[in-house]
């Protein structure tokens, strides 16, 4: 830490001259300085292996997060996380022997090279989504993510592999994050998420926000707002929109800002249901071919885009190419009789991405299951204007919109849900239906679509709030409805889904 006296915790450890030892290991270089904490490249004398150790001295408070740190980093098994070897206490100073990377960590990649190519991008983004969406299944939020903390391990003769590292910030997924007692922020104010600013509940979406950061970053070689002043900042994250990578970078589709942008969203229940479905998403609109052709397309990942140049409510942006993805169902929780019709297959080709899932067998499929189903799901204007409101107050807060793209959802599985997604709720649709700010008009879980023995489909409303009609009739609650090719179901204000079979 420059400007430290030795006699200062952080000037202590970095006065440390090489050939020093602790706790077995011999320093060789000081290679980083953050906060409390140096970390020198050093040489384990039992088993001859250059390691980086991570070395810290101060107050208690600061010695339980950095045990915290050895903790959860140690807790979870990922390739893409960089391993503990050892942690302890030798001296009055507490030590963290990690892996060594030779590499340089993003944040000096992206100052010599400033913005890079898609594939590079996205072969950076994924496994730290990867390792991020690990470490949220065990029960830890990083809440630190930025480019100096994702390391970039190169050598000649073998591939580049990323490694995502300090989790020296890390606590349980449903911790509180923001000003500390003392008013020292945690976090890094460029890459921070609304909530983790404003000292609300954290969980692993503020890690997403925050990659979204570090891709915008990458894509354009700036951090998404710069500002003259670290509380400006602090402030651009909490009310300013996401700003578009393709006023930077042109070459780029506009699908880029769309993708960001969901996952800058200010309200957590508004991004992605996970870092690698962000990190998907932002392969697919960087036409970038799939990081994992075996992981599930999960549903709902295209819904409504509101473009962070229009203000908010404005409805979405304008619709690009048609979509087409699949509505991946909850398995049968038995196995199939012989005689019940398997679940379709996915479909060979999704989104522009292969994929590699075998087909059922024919022969062992009736002709109506061989066919494909499909739900289109589009804004119907007649219906719209036909609908009568309750109030003044119900007709302001539902309004038409415009520009909604239509979206195509295969069926597949014995059961599609048919709602708005919330994960404060454990919500997830799989054909998700998220509208405009404000729009109440479909229920968080609207209908359920049926697959029968026969390979044909039904309908049943949920018990929703403004119910369901087919074909022009009001569907009563729990009463399923068989469905054909054509048939439409109205629900919500605005809302039509179209069941085709081809």
């Amino acid at each position: 830490m420059a400007g430290d006296s030795p006699d200062q915790p952080g000037g202590l450890l970095t006065s440390l001259a090489p050939g020093a030892r602790v706790a077995g290991y011999r320093l060789e270089k000081l290679v980083g300085v953050g906060g409390m904490a140096a970390v020198y490249r050093a040489r384990d004398e039992r088993l001859g292996r250059v390691v980086a150790l991570k070395l810290l001295a101060g107050d208690d408070l600061v010695q339980r997060r950095f045990t915290r740190e050895a903790r959860a980093v140690a807790a979870v098994d990922h390739p893409h996380i960089i391993p503990v070897y050892d942690a302890g206490e030798a001296g009055g100073v507490l030590y963290i022997a990690m892996r060594f990377v030779a590499g340089d960590d993003l944040r000096v990649l992206v100052a010599r090279e400033g913005g890079l190519r898609a594939h590079r991008a996205a072969t950076v983004i994924s496994p730290v989504a990867s390792a991020l969406d690990a470490a949220h299944a065990a029960g830890l939020v990083h809440r630190d993510v930025k480019p100096a903390n994702i390391l970039v391990d190169a050598g000649p003769g073998r591939p580049v592999h990323v490694y995502l590292s300090d989790f020296g910030l890390a606590r349980g997924v449903k911790s509180v994050s923001g000003l500390t007692q003392a008013g020292q922020f945690l976090g890094t104010p460029d890459y921070s998420a609304p909530e983790q600013i404003s000292g609300r509940e954290v969980d692993g979406r503020a890690d997403q926000y925050a990659l979204g950061c570090v891709a915008y970053a990458l894509l354009t070689g700036s951090v998404p707002f710069k500002r003259e002043v670290p509380m400006a900042v602090l402030y651009a994250h909490l009310s300013a929109p996401p700003p578009r990578v393709t006023d930077v970078r042109p070459d780029l589709d506009g699908a880029v800002d769309q993708v960001i942008a969901r996952a800058m969203a200010k309200e957590p229940d508004d991004r992605y249901g996970s870092c690698g479905d962000f990190a998907d998403a932002l392969r697919e609109a960087l036409s970038v071919e799939p990081y994992d052709p075996s992981r599930p397309v999960r549903p709902g990942t295209q819904t409504w885009w509101v473009s962070p140049a229009a203000p908010a409510g404005s409805g979405p942006a304008p619709a690009g190419p048609l979509t087409t993805r699949a509505a991946a169902t909850a398995p049968l929780t038995v196995p199939p009789d012989p005689l019940t019709v398997p679940p379709d297959p996915l479909p060979t080709q999704l989104a522009g991405n292969p994929l590699s899932r075998p087909a059922a067998t024919p022969a062992r499929v009736p002709p109506a299951a061989a066919a494909t189903w499909t739900a289109v799901v589009a804004a119907d204007r007649a219906y719209y204007d036909s609908v009568q409101a309750v109030n003044e107050q119900e007709a302001g807060s539902i309004s038409f919109p415009g520009h909604y793209p239509e979206q195509r959802f295969r069926l597949s599985g014995t059961k599609v849900r048919i709602g708005r997604r919330s994960v404060s709720r454990r919500i997830e649709p799989e054909i998700d239906l998220t509208g405009p700010p404000g729009d109440p008009g479909v229920s968080r879980l609207h209908a359920v679509l049926t697959a029968g023995p026969d390979g044909t489909w039904s309908v049943t409303d949920a018990d929703s709030d403004n119910g369901l009609r087919v074909n022009g009739r009001d569907v009563p609650p729990h009463q399923a409805v068989p469905l054909r090719d054509g048939d439409r179901i109205h629900l919500g204000a605005w809302t039509v889904i179209t069941i085709t079979r081809g």
